[in-house]
């Protein structure tokens, strides 16, 4: 069976989530989601940052109880957006794939940039509001607590707008895959 959409999951890696909120329960919750994706046949396809971590390493491993199959596709980035400088954009074009579910971290660099670069590239996309986490940010002397920067990316997410492109927001276990 063939889907036209795929559950893109970036950066859940061990060496990403230390400082994130709730991060034990995002990645519950994107492990739940995994499984349903795998269950309904939608492809599956992890996306790890590869410039920070050594490949192998334990900062690079995904957060138990995370993995990726063998079958299921992996991209290396080295950049907040998935597409710069990767195979992202052949891999769903070889596998027919329009529609992206994203889940992951961090919700103000790697899922905002990667969600928007998908929608100008003309995917429609899913943010999975509530699998998707981030740290406290600080800039010029302003905190912004990281549960500001997830509430705020699921308001932006929710009101993008792209002519003839479909884009939302739905929590993990009532996104449509």
């Amino acid at each position: 069976m063939t889907s036209s959409s795929a559950l893109l999951v970036i950066d859940l890696q061990r060496g990403v989530l230390g400082d994130c909120l709730d991060a034990d329960a995002v990645v519950a919750r994107t492990a739940r989601l995994v499984a349903r994706a795998r269950a309904e046949r939608t492809p599956v396809i992890w996306v790890q940052d590869h410039g920070g971590f050594p490949e192998g390493s334990d900062d690079w491993s995904l957060a138990e109880p995370l993995a990726r199959r063998r079958e299921e596709t992996l991209v290396r980035k080295a950049y907040r957006d998935s597409f710069a400088d990767t195979e992202l954009a052949e891999v769903l074009s070889a596998e027919g794939i329009r529609r992206l579910v994203v889940a992951g971290a961090q919700s103000d660099y790697c899922i905002r940039t990667t969600t928007q670069a998908a929608a100008a590239r003309g995917f429609d996309v899913a943010l999975v509001a509530d699998a998707h986490t981030t740290t406290d940010a600080e800039f010029e002397g302003t905190v912004i607590p990281a549960r500001q920067i997830i509430a705020h990316t699921n308001m932006y997410f929710r009101g993008l707008r792209y002519p003839g492109r479909s884009f939302g927001i739905a929590g993990h276990d009532t996104v449509e895959l």
